[in-house]
């Protein structure tokens, strides 16, 4: 888990400083402003596939969404942990 989340600390803005440089060199007639905007918008939007690709997987593999668990965890553990963590 912490490397994924490391992962994606470094994917997404060396996606949007690759972008920007690429957009600079390709379009120099473009502002600083519209290659930021694009750059932006690009990594908003392989953002947008990747969480969507995510949400279909997790999808496909569960017959039911809301109450399967994958780590074997049941109804009694999950309340017992919700409970604890309120007291």
């Amino acid at each position: 888990m912490l490397l994924t989340l490391a992962s994606g600390a470094l994917f997404f803005p060396g996606l949007f400083a690759l972008s920007t440089w690429a957009l600079r060199r390709s379009r120099p007639e473009w502002t600083d402003d519209d290659c930021l905007t694009v750059g932006t918008r690009l990594v908003s939007s392989v953002q947008a596939v990747l969480a969507t690709g995510a949400g279909l997987t997790i999808i496909c593999s569960c017959s039911n969404v809301v109450s399967d668990r994958s780590s074997g965890e049941n109804l009694a553990t999950s309340l017992l942990a919700a409970s604890s963590q309120q007291n």
